[in-house]
């Protein structure tokens, strides 16, 4: 009879002990509201707002400068080379080593430029994503309060397999952006036409 008891006191203590857990599940379940996100591409805001059209413009230029430089070098180089291939043979040896040395100093330097035009190219890239992404904040919490968002979260390609073309808001964040940071000659979009009377 005792392990009877015991049996019919420990059923209405395990019932209770799982209703605590399921009630705090509904609670908690009922306490969040649904969210509404949006979804922006951060790339494409960065790239393509005014500022960082014009900025990435100024960084192409200081590129396309660094390339016609790199050319240059890298014709010197191959005419030291051509010049000690032909040549190599009629040369003296103090000559010939003279020679050899232009090559490897001319072949060092342009590695060494080649590894410095990178590195100042990445820094600048990165001073103008920081930049642009800093002075986001502000536009995102507007976007966010007009449009009544909880959240905006970075679209990604490689992580996101599908999102609602409703739900990417990056062109109204461009806007956005452009309008509270306005640049000096932007393109502005063309005014409606004026009705007639």
């Amino acid at each position: 009879m005792l392990p009877t008891l015991l049996a019919a006191l420990w059923m209405p203590l395990m019932g209770t002990a799982q209703t605590p857990a399921q009630a705090s599940a509904e609670q908690a379940s009922a306490a969040i509201p649904d969210a509404k996100i949006g979804w922006m591409d951060l790339q494409q805001v960065i790239f393509t707002c005014d500022e960082g059209e014009k900025e990435f413009a100024e960084a192409k230029k200081f590129v396309d400068q660094k390339n016609i430089e790199l050319e240059n070098m890298q014709k010197e180089l191959q005419g030291l080379r051509e010049r000690l291939e032909v040549q190599g043979s009629k040369l003296t040896d103090e000559a010939r080593l003279d020679l050899q040395d232009q090559v490897n100093a001319k072949s060092i330097s342009l590695e060494r430029f080649q590894q410095d035009t990178q590195r100042e190219i990445t820094n600048k890239q990165e001073r103008i994503t920081n930049y642009i992404g800093n002075r986001l904040q502000p536009v995102l919490e507007k976007v966010a309060k007009e449009k009544g968002l909880n959240a905006i979260l970075v679209y990604s390609p490689n992580r996101d397999g599908y999102i609602a073309p409703s739900l990417n808001i990056t062109e109204e964040i461009i806007k956005s952006y452009n309008q509270m940071y306005p640049v000096a000659g932007a393109k502005t979009p063309a005014a409606a036409p004026a009705k007639k009377p």
